[in-house]
C-alpha cells in the first residue's frame, strides 16, 4: 500500500507544477515599478532612517522618480518628476481623487466630513462649492481683504509698542514664531467667527502668548497624516507610543473649542431675535444686510437643510479653516524671514522694491502686492526650498492604471514628494541655494505649477483651494515687517535644514525665532501715529 501512494508521487508533483504555470502565464505579475528589497511583514519600513520625505528622496535618486513600495499592510505609490505628476493629476486625476482612511481621519475628521478627508463625490463636491463661494472666490477674497488690512496694522501697531526700547538706544528681540502664529490665526478667526483670537492689548503680552500657546497645542499638535499604526495595525493594539491617545485628547480639545463658538452664535442669534420684535424694521434689515461670518451661513444653511449641514459638518470645516489657514501661513512666514536675515541682498532689493512702489507714508496693502513681483518671487523660493506639506497629502487609486508606463494596482497610495522636486538639480539651478531671481523670470501664466516642477499647494482637483488667501496673508506680513522695521537675527545657527529636519514642532515651539526688532528711523514717527 505504502508503495501504491509512492507511485502517485510525480502526478501530484506534475499536476502542482501545471497549476503554478497556468497561473503564471494566465495571470501574469503585473509590471509594478522599481521596488527595493522587501522584507516580511513590516515591507520597506526598515528603511526610513530619519524624515521621511528625505528618506523617499534617497531613495528616489537610487532607484528612480518612480518608486513602489509596501509599508507594511498598505502599497506605496511614490512619485517625484513632474511627468511623472502631471500623468497622476491629469489623466488618472480622478482615479487618485481619494484619500486613504486612516487613524488620524478616523479620529479626527469628524466622521470624514473634513474636506481634506472626505471621500470623493457629492459630499466633497458640495463643501468644495461651500468653500470656493464664502472664502475663496474673488469676491469673498475682496471682502475678507478688510480683515487683513486691519490686522495688519494691529501687528504693525503692537510689533511698534514691543520694540519701544530698540528707539532708546537698547535692543529687545521679539517671537516671530509667535507674533506670525497670532496674526494668522486671528485672521482666520476673523473670517470664519468674526471674533480674535487674542486681542490687540494682549497680543504681546503674557496673557495672549499663554492664549496662543494653549490654541497651539490642540489645534496644531503635531499629528502625522499617516503613521505606523496605519501601516501595522497591530500596534494599536498595545497603544504604540499613545499616538492613538493623543489624537483621541486633540480632537476632543477641539471639538469642545468649536461646540463653544456655535452655541455661542445660537444663543446671539435667539437674542437678536427677541430684541429684533423691538426695533424698527429698518434696524432689522441693516442687520440682515451686514455680511454674515462663516458660521452664521453654515448655520443658517443648517436651518433649510439639517440633515445635510450636520453640527459635525460645520465644525469641521471651522477646524480646517483654522488650521490649514494658519499653519501654512505662519509656517511659510516664519521661513521666509530666516532665508531673509541670512541673504541680506535678497532682503535689501525687496526693501527697495516695497520703498519704491509703496514708499513710507501709509500701510502696505493688497492692491500694492500685483506692484510687487520680487516679494512674490521671494515667497515662492521660500515655498520651494521649504514647503508647507513636504509630501503632499496622499492619494488613493480607486482602481487599476497606469503612470509613467507601470501599471498601479488599485488601494495603493499616492504620495508625492514635492521636496525632492523643489530641490532636484535637474529642474533647478543650484537647488540648495535661496535665489529668488529664478522666479523673475518665469511666468506666472505658463503651464500649470510651472510645468509641474513647483508644486507647494498640490495638483488636481484635490489641490488646496486657499493658496491665493494664503498667498496674500503672507505677503501683506512678509511685505510690511520689511517696510517698518530693521532685523537682526539672534539665532546665529545657520544650517536652515538641519532645523527643518528637527520637526515643524520644533521650528514653532522648542526653537522659536527670535528676531531683534528695531523701527526704521524714517518710520518712527507714522509708526507712532498709527
Amino acid at each position: 500500500m505504502q508503495n501504491l501512494y509512492y507511485s502517485y508521487y510525480p502526478e501530484i508533483f506534475l499536476f502542482f507544477l501545471v497549476i503554478l504555470l497556468l497561473k503564471h502565464f494566465l495571470h501574469p505579475r503585473k509590471h509594478l515599478p522599481p521596488s527595493p528589497l522587501s522584507l516580511p511583514i513590516i515591507g520597506h519600513l526598515y528603511l526610513i532612517k530619519n524624515s521621511l520625505h528625505q528618506t523617499l528622496t534617497t531613495l528616489s535618486t537610487k532607484y528612480g522618480p518612480v518608486l513602489y513600495l509596501r509599508f507594511g499592510c498598505r502599497n506605496l505609490l511614490v512619485v517625484s518628476s513632474p511627468s511623472a505628476v502631471e500623468e497622476c493629476f491629469t489623466k488618472n486625476d480622478i482615479i487618485f481623487a481619494n484619500r486613504p482612511r486612516s487613524m488620524l481621519g478616523d479620529r479626527v475628521s469628524f466622521n470624514y466630513t473634513a474636506i481634506f478627508w472626505a471621500p470623493y463625490g457629492n459630499l466633497w463636491r458640495v463643501l468644495r462649492r461651500q468653500t470656493a463661494v464664502e472664502l475663496f472666490s474673488s469676491n469673498s477674497l475682496q471682502k475678507s481683504s478688510v480683515i487683513r488690512n486691519e490686522e495688519l496694522g494691529i501687528l504693525i501697531r503692537s510689533l511698534f509698542k514691543a520694540s519701544s526700547d530698540s528707539t532708546r538706544g537698547s535692543t529687545r528681540s521679539v517671537n516671530l514664531s509667535h507674533w506670525a502664529f497670532a496674526f494668522a490665526f486671528n485672521v482666520m478667526m476673523r473670517i470664519g467667527t468674526g471674533k480674535c483670537c487674542v486681542s490687540e492689548e494682549d497680543i504681546g503680552k503674557e496673557k495672549g502668548v499663554k492664549t496662543i500657546e494653549e490654541m497651539r497645542d490642540f489645534f496644531f499638535a503635531n499629528l502625522l497624516v499617516l503613521n505606523v499604526c496605519d501601516f501595522l495595525p497591530v500596534l494599536k493594539w498595545f497603544g504604540y507610543k499613545g499616538i492613538e491617545k493623543k489624537m483621541v485628547l486633540t480632537n476632543m480639545k477641539r471639538n469642545e473649542f468649536v461646540s463653544s463658538l456655535l452655541d455661542e452664535f445660537r444663543q446671539k442669534k435667539r437674542t437678536t431675535i427677541t430684541v429684533s420684535e423691538s426695533v424698527s424694521t429698518a434696524d432689522v434689515i441693516t442687520k440682515e444686510n451686514k455680511k454674515k461670518t462663516l458660521v452664521e451661513t453654515l448655520l443658517s444653511l443648517q436651518e433649510s437643510e439639517p440633515e445635510f449641514y450636520t453640527d459635525d459638518l460645520i465644525k469641521s470645516l471651522l477646524v480646517v479653516l483654522f488650521v490649514a489657514g494658519t499653519e501654512t501661513t505662519s509656517m511659510t512666514i516664519q521661513w521666509a524671514m530666516r532665508l531673509l536675515l541670512a541673504h541680506p541682498q535678497a532682503f535689501t532689493k525687496l526693501r527697495a522694491e516695497i520703498d519704491s512702489k509703496v514708499g513710507n507714508e501709509r500701510l502696505l496693502n493688497e492692491s500694492d502686492l500685483s506692484k510687487l513681483p520680487y516679494l512674490r518671487s521671494v515667497i515662492n523660493e521660500t515655498l520651494r526650498l521649504y514647503p508647507p506639506v513636504p509630501l503632499l497629502l496622499p492619494h488613493y487609486s480607486s482602481e487599476d492604471c497606469t503612470v509613467a508606463g507601470y501599471q498601479v494596482p488599485k488601494h495603493t497610495i499616492l504620495i508625492v514628494n514635492a521636496w525632492a522636486m523643489h530641490r532636484d538639480p535637474k529642474l533647478w539651478d543650484e537647488p540648495e541655494k535661496f535665489k529668488p531671481e529664478r522666479f523673475e523670470a518665469m511666468d506666472l501664466g505658463a503651464k500649470e505649477g510651472f510645468n509641474y516642477k513647483f508644486i507647494p499647494f498640490g495638483m488636481g482637483r484635490r489641490a488646496c483651494s486657499g493658496a491665493n488667501m494664503g498667498l496674500r496673508t503672507v505677503s501683506l506680513m512678509l511685505g510690511s515687517l520689511i517696510q517698518w522695521f530693521d532685523w537682526k537675527n539672534v539665532d546665529e545657527e545657520n544650517n536652515l535644514d538641519a532645523c527643518y529636519i528637527n520637526s515643524k514642532v520644533n521650528l514653532n515651539k522648542d526653537k522659536p525665532l527670535e528676531s531683534i526688532c528695531i523701527p526704521r528711523q524714517n518710520c518712527i514717527q507714522l509708526l507712532s501715529q498709527l
